[in-house]
């Protein structure tokens, strides 16, 4: 009778099928051959291994691989905090990895947000005299025009100065200059030089002296950078703008001192000729000095030419500078300006700010002669009836000559606005939401539809913080009110009014109406009704109170969807502390030049 084999009390049927004898024959011979091999190799004495001279016995090295994160090693600690690294609930670190795509890891701090260190800003000088005798429209003028300049230098990267007597006199050669009898307009040409002098290295310009071109324009580029290697001046320009290091400006007043006579009225006449190296390339600069004024604007020119009316003609210059400014942004990015509006049927509310913003700068600013341009360039001046474009695609366009309004919102934010009214909670936000729809959305045409979330943070942060990207994009964030410091950002002031545009004819009052985008946007615009813009606008508010709630189910909620979108909370905290450095650095300048004469005139 067979035996029935069983496994932990199931019967189990065992198949064995024999081995052919030739290879049972094989095994054992092999079998055999590596147990005489064994016995035949063990050393008689293994506790002292045989030395053959000339046999060099390798170790294998202790390879320890650095930069490799090890979790069961010693904490790490964060690095120092800096100097004005903080605004309200933003903090930043000053980093070269600020492309890192998740800034904790720089960190080691997830509110902290990695930033790329603060551009130096190259010093830029002017001289005013308050001790001349002006009347009041005159004095008023020129604190407009110091005000203009100012503001259309820190924004093209550089950093104002307006220096007077009291520097002049601090310099060691001011008592050469009072031992000298000269002509008065040389005098004061020297004083302002005595002035720059004791600043030292950086640029000296007349407050008429405007940036007016693009950021990125080689000459201005030139400045930013700061390497003043050698004196030089403009060719065509006279004293209007120089540049050069402090041992150069010290030599040429030096030299000035020692060669001045009665009959020299102008610096450049008690210098040698190679004292300075004369570029002719200055298409970016734009002076208004009296004798182009009288020139090219014949408006301000006839008023300027007379006596009783000069300080009127006077009084219209500010005006005509801050429109050539605004035009010549205008005409930079002659395509249009763009506001960023991914998921369009839910965020109309959320990027109001930036419509406005978008509509002031597409708006023909005020002038006394609204077809005028810069005396340094040609423009195409700004009709009311056909002002620049403003589109909102849902997708995030890199292009030279569009200027991107952009609003990064958080994802608490974000999903309040999307989630048809929904009360948010940790198991809606893991089966009802996507995860980072924000960047996903907005990155589309920048990084495409295929990557994650890391390589679309790097291509955002170049867009917000890079050289190129900075200058055409602005970037906000609902849960904050718009900068006061626009103007300072653009270079010019803003319109105040708003004047009236062409408008469409209004859709029909059902769901929302789609209207055709701008040329290029491949985008349609949503208008939603009344009561649905309501409706957006009351979400909006909610959302940003319990964004900064400190309710402990608030804070739950918040920090459960900043966990299940860590790349778009990483773009709205690296954009929220990249505008609040911003204007922190503003603060900070302005603090300190409000107790010389180079403090704000409003």
């Amino acid at each position: 009778m067979p035996v029935q084999r069983t496994f932990f009390g199931r019967a189990v049927t065992v198949r064995c099928r024999m081995l052919p004898r030739r290879i049972v024959f094989a095994l054992g011979v092999i079998g055999l051959f590596a147990v005489f091999s064994l016995l035949v190799n063990v050393p008689t004495n293994p506790a002292s291994p045989t030395k053959h001279p000339g046999l060099h016995l390798h170790a294998i090295p202790n390879l320890k691989i650095p930069g490799v994160y090890n979790p069961f090693g010693p904490a790490t600690h964060a690095p120092p905090v800096m100097a004005n690294s903080s605004s309200g609930e933003d903090s930043w670190l000053g980093d070269w990895k600020w492309l890192n795509p998740f800034s904790s890891t720089t960190t080691l701090d997830e509110s902290r947000a990695v930033l790329p260190h603060l551009r130096k800003r190259p010093y830029i000088y002017t001289f005013y005299d308050p001790r001349v005798e002006r009347d009041s429209v005159t004095l008023t003028t020129e604190k407009r025009l110091l005000q203009i300049w100012r503001r259309a230098w820190w924004a093209k990267g550089l950093r104002p100065v307006v220096l007077g007597p009291a520097e002049a006199m601090e310099n060691p050669l001011y008592q050469t200059l009072q031992t000298k009898k000269l002509d008065k307009n040389l005098e004061k040409e020297i004083t302002r030089w005595l002035a720059w002098g004791l600043m030292g290295t950086g640029i000296f310009a007349d407050y008429l002296v405007l940036p007016m071109g693009s950021y990125n324009d080689p000459l201005l580029t030139l400045f930013r950078r700061g390497e003043f290697s050698k004196l030089t001046r403009y060719e065509g320009m006279g004293n209007a703008i120089f540049f050069g290091e402090k041992t150069a400006i010290d030599a040429a007043l030096k030299t000035a001192l020692n060669n001045t006579s009665s009959t020299s009225s102008s610096f450049l006449d008690v210098v040698p000729k190679s004292t300075f190296e004369v570029d002719r390339h200055h298409d970016s600069l734009a002076y208004y000095d009296e004798a182009t004024i009288i020139k090219k604007y014949e408006v301000l020119g006839e008023k300027m030419a007379k006596n009783e009316t000069k300080a009127e003609g006077y009084a219209l210059l500010p005006q005509l500078i801050n429109s050539h400014l605004h035009n010549t942004f205008q005409n930079i990015f002659s395509s249009g300006i763009v506001v960023l509006k991914p998921n369009p049927e839910h965020t109309t509310a959320l990027v109001e700010p930036a419509l406005r913003i978008a509509k002031h700068l597409a708006q023909c600013p005020e002038s006394p002669m609204p077809t005028s341009c810069p005396p340094n360039r040609g423009c195409n001046p700004c009709v009311s009836s056909h002002p620049l474009s403003i589109s909102t695609p849902q997708i995030f366009q890199n292009e030279s000559d569009i200027y991107t309004i952009g609003t990064v919102p958080h994802p608490y934010t974000f999903i309040s606005l999307t989630s048809a009214g929904e009360t948010i909670s940790v198991a809606f936000i893991r089966r009802k939401t996507d995860r980072d729809p924000w960047i996903l959305g907005a990155t589309k045409k920048l990084a495409g539809a295929k990557v994650g979330g890391e390589p679309r943070l790097i291509k955002l942060k170049e867009a917000i913080a890079g050289e190129w990207g900075s200058s055409r994009s602005l970037w906000l964030t609902p849960e904050k009110d718009p900068p006061e410091t626009l103007d300072w950002r653009f270079g010019f002031a803003l319109p105040t009014k708003e004047t009236p545009q062409p408008t469409a004819t209004p859709p029909a009052p059902s769901t929302a109406a789609k209207t055709p985008a701008a040329k290029g946007t491949n985008d349609n615009t949503v208008i939603p009704t009344a009561k649905e813009l309501e409706r957006e606008r009351e979400q909006l508010k909610r959302a940003r109170d319990a964004v900064r709630s400190r309710s402990r189910h608030q804070q739950a909620m918040k920090a459960a969807l900043e966990a299940w979108n860590l790349a778009d909370t990483e773009a709205w905290r690296f954009a929220s502390a990249y505008r609040a450095r911003g204007e922190k650095e503003y603060a900070v300048w302005e603090e300190e030049e409000r107790k010389y004469m180079g403090g704000s005139t409003n």
